[in-house]
């Protein structure tokens, strides 16, 4: 399985969790907050990242969840 990031997305129906690149939402949930919490077992699983978008699709939030670094290089 190859790791893709998650996104926490507004949807008509609440928020969505999303996979980059996917076209079709993986869930809906009514608050945020569900919807970050799925999101953030996904990345967990699957060793990538979360973003967490606000109503205005904007990023405002992520976390990693991946092999990074750490400290960072550079």
């Amino acid at each position: 399985m190859t790791s893709r990031n998650q996104h926490v997305v507004p949807h008509a129906n609440g928020w969505a969790v999303k996979s980059a690149g996917g076209q079709k939402a993986t869930a809906v949930y009514e608050t945020q907050s569900a919807a970050i919490a799925r999101a953030r077992e996904i990345a967990r699983n699957q060793e990538s990242e979360l973003l967490i978008h606000g109503r205005n699709g904007q990023i405002r939030e992520r976390d990693s969840y991946g092999n990074d670094d750490f400290p960072p290089r550079g």
